[in-house]
This record gives structure tokens, C-alpha cells and sequence, in this order.
């Protein structure tokens, strides 16, 4: 009896941390409460080198109107509208990404690469990271690292390291260029496009950064994975076993069509930066330029046509969440704007930075983003969020554009890797066995070291007036 009682009695619901789309809901809700109490203002805008800006000194109260029941999910319908540019270039890149991936080429390639360098470990952990990086900064590997770190998990065990490493040389090393990002779409690119920069301009420095920061990466991993080799108790959580077949998890076929496929891939990325020089292309293009990527490499690795529909859309159905993340968080700012309060906003938030220099003001733009970045998570959503307010916001502190983008494209980039609101980190670690209080006593001095490399950039940046060039 008394089971059958204890069995009837409600279990207590844990607390769980809301989902992103519950936050920006909020967030909308929030603002549309605002429109209330909010006075609406607005500044003069002018054209400048084919840009519109602020004019600074310009706020004045205009006539505003509250937002009504309805108007909510209006804002939501036509922020999905006038995202939809954006939100197909993250569903298509998906596509086009997840036929590479299907063809076998990443997994083929990283593997031999692991059989090439056996016996030399900093050259194996050297190399894999650089591979991730340069996935991070291409927009090529993200949320779909997630995956390989069972890859990361089996060089570890070979090399006789611990899941802590196989994080690092996996998703560490995504996030690592993903950081700098200098031809990712989804976070540069986006940006870029709502702040009126040319894409994918100020490249050279952006690459110099990403150097400076996987180089700074690979040294600290190197560094500790060193330690356990020279003596494992140094692990944070011990050395994994080594399985009996290691061996056959370290095979995997990488054929003439597997190198061609990433050469081609390689090859059209860099014409697209091209394209954007020459030609001016523009975030449509890009999203349809990943469409022509999809289907040639789909055709290269042998897929029949339904093969290569059905994989392409897999790879779009994977990026539906974080795609439409940007529609909603549009809707927060149609919200704003349809009621005359976001040039309040940014008028309030210039106040306080108007004493500051624009080196500090810079700075403030990074760890505010940072800081959004816990409730924020997706690197698109917060672009949409942030953008319409740092690009007018740099205006009236005298602070290039191009930097607002960067300052906060590190904002975003770097707390991904140790807050444990980060979806892809934390399955990340799940896959690895690895708990977040580990990771992010070994992950804190790396951010250390970023934030110290993010905040000499930035400074150097606003010293150089650093532009769209």
C-alpha cells in the first residue's frame, strides 16, 4: 500500500535553464512593455560613402505608438520576412556543409592525417586543431562539431591523453576561429550585413588575429597534454583507456574523390572572397553560391540526385532552430522600431560612453556582448540583437563600424567556449565524458589569454581607425 502511495506522489520538477527561444520571447515581451513607458525619440540619419549614419547630437522625442496584442506576432511573421535573406544563407550552408560531411571527406581527412602524424604527438594536435579552426572561421564546422568529438576522443585514447585534450582539439579548436571567424556567414557575415560593412572586408587583420589566437590555442593544449605525457597523474580527470580497437576507429577510406571534393570546396570559398571584392557580391550571393557547392560536391562524391536533395535537405532541417533564431530576435527590434524607442535606446547607452574614449567605449561594446552572450547563445541571434544597436552606437562615439562588428564578434565567440548555457559545448563535453567543472578550470587561463589577445586587437584597431578595407 505504501508503495503504491509512494509511487502516486508528484516527483518535484528541477529547475531547468530556459530555452534560447523562450529568452528571446521574453526579451520581445520586455520590449513591448517598454513601448509603453518608453518616450519615443529618433536621430537624423545621412549618407556617408553609401552608408546611412547617425548624425550625433540629432536625438529629439518623436510621436510614438504602444504595441498592441496582435502586433506581437506580427512582429514575429515579419521578422522571419525580413530575416529571410539571412535565414537561408545559415539553412543552405547547412545543406552544402552536410553533403561534404556525408561524402566522407572531413572524417577521411582527419584520419589520415592522425596515421600520418602517429609517433609525433604536437604535430598530430598542431595539425587536428588548425583543421577545426579553419572549420570554425569558414562557418564549415560549429554546432556540427558535436560529432567529431568522438574523433577527438579516439586520438586521445591513441595518444594515450585524456577527454579533456579530445574537447580541446575538437571543440576548443572550432571555437578557437570561430572566434575571428574571417569568412564565417553566420556570424561575420551576418553582422557585416546588417551594419552596412562591406562583406567580408578587413580580412588581413582578422586573419593576423586568427593566428595569433589558434597559434596561442595549440600552445596551451600542447602545453597540457605535455604534462600528462611526461607524468598522467598531472591529468585533470585521468588518462583515457586504451581500447582494444583503437586501431580499426583510426581507419577510415580518404579517396582521389574525397581530395578533390575539399579542393573544390577550398577553391570556392576563396573565389567567393574574391567575388566579394570584384563583383560586390552580397549575402544573397553567398547563399546561393553554397547551393552550386552542395550539389557539385554531392555529384563528386557519387550521390545519385534524390541522394544528394535528401542529404541537402537533412543538413537544412539541422539548421532550422538556429536559423529562425534570427527571425525572432528581428521581431524584437521590428517591435522597437515600429514603436520609435530603439534610437532611445541608443541614445541612453551613448550618455554613459560619451566621456569614454573610443578605446574604452570599444571595450565596453566587447564585454557587453559577452555578457548577452549567456542568454544569447546563437552567434546569428545575437548579431540581429546587437548589430542595429552597436552600428549607430559607434557612429556617435566616433568608432569605425568595422570594429563594433569585431568587438562583438569576440563577445560571442569567446564565452561560447565556458558558459554552460552553450548547447554545443555541453553536448560536447557529454560526448566526451568530460563535466563542465572540469572544462572550465582547464578552459578559464585559455580565455585569459584570448581576452588579453581580443582586447590588444581592438585597441590597435581604434588606433588605426581600422575601416572596411
Amino acid at each position: 500500500m505504501s508503495t503504491k502511495i509512494e509511487e502516486n506522489e508528484p516527483q518535484k520538477k528541477k529547475w531547468e535553464m530556459p530555452d534560447t527561444y523562450v529568452i528571446l520571447f521574453l526579451v520581445l515581451l520586455a520590449a513591448v512593455i517598454a513601448t509603453y513607458f518608453v518616450p519615443a525619440g529618433s536621430f537624423e540619419r545621412e549618407m556617408a560613402d553609401g552608408v546611412e549614419r547617425v548624425v550625433p547630437g540629432t536625438y529629439s522625442e518623436v510621436d510614438g505608438s504602444p504595441t498592441g496584442f496582435m502586433d506581437i506576432f506580427l512582429a514575429l511573421q515579419m521578422g522571419m520576412v525580413e530575416s529571410g535573406g539571412l535565414i537561408f544563407l545559415v539553412l543552405f550552408a547547412g545543406g552544402a556543409f552536410e553533403v561534404i560531411e556525408r561524402s566522407g571527406a572531413i572524417k577521411g581527412g582527419i584520419l589520415r592525417a592522425v596515421n600520418k602524424t602517429k609517433g609525433k604527438e604536437f604535430y598530430l594536435i598542431a595539425f587536428v586543431s588548425l583543421l577545426f579552426a579553419l572549420g570554425g572561421a569558414v562557418g564549415a564546422v560549429a554546432n556540427s562539431v558535436i560529432p567529431f568529438v568522438a574523433i577527438g576522443v579516439i586520438i586521445a585514447r591513441a595518444l594515450k591523453l585524456d577527454a579533456i585534450v579530445a574537447v580541446a582539439i575538437t571543440f576548443g579548436a572550432t571555437f578557437a576561429g570561430f572566434n575571428v571567424g574571417f569568412l564565417n556567414p553566420y556570424t561575420v557575415g551576418i553582422a557585416q550585413s546588417i551594419a552596412e560593412v562591406p562583406l567580408f572586408s578587413g580580412m588581413l587583420l582578422r586573419v593576423i588575429a586568427f593566428v595569433v589566437i589558434v597559434g596561442a590555442t595549440i600552445w596551451y593544449t600542447w602545453s597540457y597534454a605535455k604534462k600528462i605525457l611526461q607524468d598522467p597523474s598531472k591529468s585533470l580527470i585521468g588518462v583515457l583507456d586504451e581500447g582494444s580497437d583503437e586501431g580499426d576507429d583510426l581507419k577510415a577510406p580518404f579517396t582521389a574523390r574525397h581530395k578533390i571534393i575539399l579542393s573544390f570546396v577550398g577553391l570556392m570559398l576563396l573565389f567567393f572572397i574574391y567575388a566579394t571584392i570584384e563583383f560586390a557580391w552580397t549575402i544573397d550571393h553567398m547563399a546561393a553560391f553554397f547551393i552550386v557547392i552542395g550539389l557539385v560536391s554531392g555529384v563528386i562524391a557519387g550521390m545519385n540526385y534524390n541522394k544528394i536533395a535528401i542529404t541537402f535537405l537533412d543538413g537544412c532541417k539541422n539548421l532550422v532552430y538556429g536559423a529562425l533564431i534570427i527571425g525572432v530576435a528581428r521581431a524584437i527590434l521590428i517591435v522597437m522600431e515600429n514603436a520609435a524607442i530603439l534610437d532611445t535606446f541608443v541614445q541612453a547607452l551613448s550618455v554613459p560612453l560619451e566621456g569614454m574614449s573610443p578605446v574604452f567605449a570599444t571595450l565596453g561594446m566587447f564585454v557587453a556582448n559577452g555578457v548577452m552572450n549567456f542568454l544569447i547563445p546563437s552567434g546569428s541571434g545575437q548579431a540581429m540583437i546587437a548589430m542595429p544597436i552597436l552600428s549607430p552606437l559607434s557612429d556617435m562615439i566616433g568608432v569605425n563600424r568595422q570594429i563594433a562588428v569585431q568587438a562583438y564578434q569576440f563577445g560571442d565567440g569567446f564565452t561560447n567556449s565556458i558558459f554552460p548555457t552553450s548547447g554545443p559545448l555541453m553536448a560536447s563535453l557529454a560526448v566526451a565524458g568530460v563535466s563542465w567543472i572540469k572544462w572550465a578550470k582547464w578552459m578559464l587561463p585559455l580565455l585569459l589569454i584570448w581576452t588579453f589577445i581580443a582586447v590588444t586587437m581592438l585597441v590597435f584597431a581604434v588606433f588605426i581607425n581600422w575601416g572596411p578595407v
